[in-house]
């Protein structure tokens, strides 16, 4: 997405942070069943897109259906990690979950992000994640993330960190906010995302995170620091 010139200030971001932190404090404002001894809900999710995924990952049997014992071991799964709503449906969300999951220990297996002794932000379109190395051991564990859909695809190979505004908009889309964007080729920038980080097939250009992990990347890197981007999206090749 092209910069607009100037930031807004923290005005947006402070106060989605500031409700969340209450929320924290506050707790929810009814008890999990959990807590009041009542017995979990019944799982009735039916099958999902990426059932035999889901059920692979989690060591259940593979077969592609929906079962309760299967159903109830996804929600747990998203209890654990946080995907919500927690119901047990194994969809894109949840199999992004997954794979972060599985990922995280070594996300530079393949050896795909150059090992240099600064810090480089490393984006893998081809698993959409992102993740901060340094002498090739991570300083920002991966990530999912959304990149560019067909047509305007997330511009590969070797960047760097030119421009940081914490509270930005598109100048391009409709005065879109762009929170914690750290621009790194041309209008193209990391930056977090108010909405649902699966809603759609992908972003104009830019790498999307969610906004948590697009605060904490924002603390993590500076100007000047390395972005290397490789892969294709799934669907746009």
């Amino acid at each position: 997405m092209p910069k607009k010139a100037g930031g807004r200030g923290r005005s947006r971001i402070a106060a989605v942070v500031a409700a969340a932190a209450t929320a924290a404090l506050l707790g929810p404002a009814v008890a999990p069943a959990a807590a009041t001894g009542a017995p979990a809900a019944p799982c009735t999710a039916d099958t999902g897109p990426y059932q035999w995924e889901l059920e692979q990952y989690l060591g259940l049997t593979a077969d592609g259906r929906q079962s309760p014992a299967d159903c109830a071991a996804i929600r747990g799964f998203q209890e654990r990690v946080g995907v919500t709503p927690a119901n047990g449906y194994a969809g894109l969300a949840t199999h992004r979950a997954a794979l972060v999951q599985a990922e995280r220990a070594r996300p530079n297996a393949a050896g795909r992000c150059p090992v240099r002794s600064r810090r480089i932000v490393c984006v893998d379109l081809d698993r959409q994640l992102l993740w901060v190395q340094r002498d090739g051991k991570p300083v920002f564990e991966a990530v999912a993330v959304r990149s560019g859909r067909w047509g305007q695809e997330t511009r590969p190979g070797w960047h760097e960190i030119t421009d940081r505004v914490i509270d930005e908009t598109s100048q391009l889309y409709d005065d879109a906010p762009m929170p914690y964007a750290q621009y790194f080729s041309g209008g193209q920038a990391l930056h977090g995302t108010y909405g649902d980080l699966f809603d759609g097939n992908g972003s104009a250009g830019c790498i999307n995170l969610a906004l948590a992990d697009a605060r904490r990347l924002w603390n993590t890197v500076r100007l000047g620091d390395a972005v290397v981007v490789w892969g294709t999206k799934p669907g746009t090749g």
